[in-house]
């Protein structure tokens, strides 16, 4: 299997993250691939016309996308149930759970792209403001309900190691770390797993 995918990218670290704990990360080629707005790619766009990463190529030539896709991929080759669980309530909540973490990762990016990457003068501060406001009151929602910071390993708990890594990368000086303390000691105590760990972003 081949992964395409970016340091920078929190989508990806979370497939990382999950075939470090699945047991799967060495079966898995790891391809750079570089994506970004107003840049073409055309041959990624052959993999994904999208754009965007990850994307997991299967031996086979399948590819498939989407980061809990490929993550419920994964899980399902290392005998299913590990990181989403398989029935049941708590398979809804923690589903749930992690599409509302992958919506505040999509609203952090664009506020990204919009801070960097469009040019300046024709920045919108507004639709800046409330992309951040979405990402900033999910971590309020996580900080107020601390009983999904306590269940075992899975894969919502994987998407707010990406968030809040995505944050400290990417806004620094946002001041989660003081606004969440439960949050913040949820994330010191996830840095200790080998696989938060060695795939935190680089220095940006």
């Amino acid at each position: 299997m081949k992964l395409t995918f970016s340091q920078a990218s929190p989508f990806a670290r979370k497939v990382r993250i999950a075939a470090i704990e699945l047991g799967l990360i060495d079966k898995i080629e790891f391809v750079p691939a570089s994506v970004a707005p107003g840049q073409p790619n055309e041959e990624y766009s052959l993999i994904n016309p999208v754009k965007k990463l990850p994307a997991l190529i299967l031996d086979n030539g399948d590819v498939v996308l989407d980061s809990y896709v490929i993550v419920e991929y994964l899980d399902e080759l290392a005998g299913g149930g590990k990181l989403i669980p398989a029935s049941g309530p708590t398979r809804w909540k923690v589903k749930s759970d992690h599409s509302l973490l992958q919506g505040m990762l999509d609203s952090m990016l664009l506020c990204r792209y919009e801070r960097m990457v469009r040019p300046q003068g024709l920045q919108w501060q507004a639709w800046s403001d409330d992309h951040w406001n979405r990402a900033w009151k999910g971590m309020a929602r996580f900080e107020n309900h601390p009983d999904m910071l306590a269940r075992p390993f899975d894969i919502a708990q994987i998407a707010l190691v990406c968030v809040l890594g995505y944050a400290d990368f990417r806004f620094p000086d946002c001041g989660w770390h003081k606004a969440y303390p439960k949050l913040d000691a949820f994330h010191q105590k996830m840095l200790e797993r080998p696989s938060v760990n060695i795939s935190v972003p680089p220095a940006a």
